[in-house]
């Protein structure tokens, strides 16, 4: 099985009301997704580096008739680079992103920045196994070790399908 958007979105528990940032947002399955869960009280800032892929979900969404959804054009390597402001989300969606990010610290330390105490990060990523995702990718293991290292804990690991993993981080 390849990885399954709603089988891994299910894990951050998304409610009427919440705030959630998909960031490096791509096809926006996720941002859909967080969108229709988080209902019309609720808001997902889909953020991404490229304006294409932001345009596509903004039509997407238009045509699912969701209006919670904010296209950000920022660069989640920078603090301040979202443009989110401090402990605002409840949750986080990180997939298929953190092989691709070089400055993984500032990174990390941008999630948290936007991030409440006791809000939840979903990282999904390629696993070591794959002969389908790049040759580069980050360990469950180096995850782990980057997250904790900056104020997180480690909640949950999951099977997010043959060729991925699943963690859950709760911002300490």
């Amino acid at each position: 099985m390849f990885s399954d958007p709603a089988s891994n979105i299910a894990k951050l528990g998304l409610t009427e009301g919440m705030k959630v940032a998909d960031i490096g947002a791509g096809s926006g399955f996720y941002t859909i997704l967080a969108a229709k869960q988080v209902g019309t009280s609720g808001r997902v800032y889909a953020i991404d580096v490229q304006k294409d892929l932001l345009e596509r979900i903004r039509s997407v969404g238009a045509s699912q008739g969701l209006r919670n959804i904010e296209i950000v054009w920022g660069n989640a390597e920078k603090i301040g680079g979202t443009k989110v402001r401090e402990n605002f989300l409840d949750g986080v969606i990180v997939s298929n992103v953190l092989f691709q990010i070089e400055k993984q610290d500032e990174f990390v330390l941008e999630i948290k920045r936007i991030t409440k105490h006791g809000g939840k990060v979903l990282l999904v990523d390629w696993n070591e196994l794959t002969t389908l995702g790049p040759q580069i990718v980050v360990s469950p293991d180096k995850a782990k070790v980057l997250f904790e290292r900056f104020g997180f804990k480690a909640d949950q690991t999951f099977n997010a399908g043959d060729h991925h993993y699943g963690m859950v981080f709760v911002r300490t």
